[in-house]
């Protein structure tokens, strides 16, 4: 989906493994789009979240799984864009927080120890990336 080898995909690459924040927006069961920032890891091929059980993001997921993300370095004249279309799968009493994640977030988490934080954020959210716009 993301051709990591053309000049866009290397910059959206690049963006994907420094930003720290990725807007992610579900759909409500009454179609209302909810778009809200949160933390992520990109794998080099899907996007992972972590939420807590009962957030509303987990409940529009489990009623549909389409979701769109968009990394949030736009300039005031729109540029630099870049916007995923993807589908998203969950994984309840999820018990493993990667490496890779705690270490971009530990900036952030000096009060929350890694099993804290797997009790609070159990549900791993998946995004398989179907389509990438952007500049």
């Amino acid at each position: 989906m993301l051709d990591l080898t053309t000049e866009f995909g290397e910059r959206v690459n690049k963006r994907l493994l420094e930003e720290d924040i990725i807007w992610f927006t579900t759909v409500s069961s009454r179609g209302i789009p909810a778009s809200n920032p949160v933390w992520f890891l990109w794998d080099g091929e899907t996007i992972i979240v972590f939420s807590e059980p009962k957030s509303h993001r987990v409940r529009n997921i489990k009623n549909n799984p389409n979701v769109a993300l968009h990394l949030q370095g736009v300039d005031g004249l729109g540029n630099n864009v870049v916007i995923f279309k993807g589908q998203a799968s969950l994984t309840f009493n999820n018990r493993n927080i990667p490496t890779d994640y705690w270490n971009k977030y530990a900036k952030f988490l000096e009060k929350m120890t890694p099993d804290e934080m797997i009790a609070a954020y159990n549900v791993e959210i998946r995004v398989n990336l179907l389509k990438v716009r952007g500049e």
